[in-house]
């Protein structure tokens, strides 16, 4: 990993994005003593399932990133109304930028630029934007993606995947959708472990990157 880099901030639009887009890779920087903060924008309460209760998606990112080993205290949770993010992007913008302050990160995974969900995008605008004189790299959610560049990869060892399954697993009430598999996510991980001459990987675009 890049020289210099003790802090890492994720941003996820939704509970469980982050875990997803960079799971593993979190997994490797608690493993190497890195300071992780994960920052979800929306608990997505009109989108839960029928028969869960509507602040289920809480409960299951603070589960989900206490498996990961993110600390509690790291974990910031915000109950933005999902799929409207766009509309309250200024303010968006002006948390990120007083996390910029308080947390001083090196190195923010976001969503790519090319991600077609509305609210995802808005965070990787405002994101950018907040960050701009930060490394940052766009992390891939391949149902969500047309275009995506593979432009950087972070290995994963056997146990990097195994927690971010493991994390994965706590969202009880998406184990429905065709991509939160333990087959699809170890297929995942292999395929981009497979471009670079590795087992298992995850790719990233870079939107920025500073060398100290």
């Amino acid at each position: 990993m890049k020289k210099g880099i003790e802090r890492v901030l994720v941003l996820a639009p939704h509970t469980d994005d982050g875990e997803f887009g960079c799971g593993g890779s979190i997994s490797r920087f608690i493993g190497e003593g890195k300071e992780v903060y994960y920052v979800a924008f929306s608990t997505a309460e009109k989108s839960v399932p029928e028969g869960w209760p509507k602040n289920i998606l809480e409960v299951e990112v603070k589960e989900a990133t206490k498996r990961l080993g993110i600390p509690a205290a790291n974990l910031i949770i915000y109950k933005y109304e999902v799929r409207k993010l766009s509309y309250i992007r200024q303010e968006i913008l002006e948390e990120l930028v007083k996390m910029k302050k308080e947390i001083v990160p090196q190195l923010v995974f976001l969503p790519t630029p090319n991600d077609l969900h509305q609210d995802h995008q808005t965070v990787s605008v405002e994101g950018t934007r907040a960050f701009k004189q930060v490394s940052m790299l766009g992390y891939e959610l391949p149902w969500n993606n047309i275009t995506f560049h593979t432009q950087c990869f972070i290995k994963l060892t056997a146990r990097h995947l195994e927690e971010k399954i493991t994390a994965l697993k706590a969202y009880k009430s998406q184990s429905h959708r065709a991509y939160a598999t333990e087959d699809f996510l170890r297929g995942w991980a292999r395929t981009r472990g497979t471009q670079i001459g590795t087992q298992y990987a995850e790719t990233f675009e870079v939107i920025r990157w500073v060398i100290e």
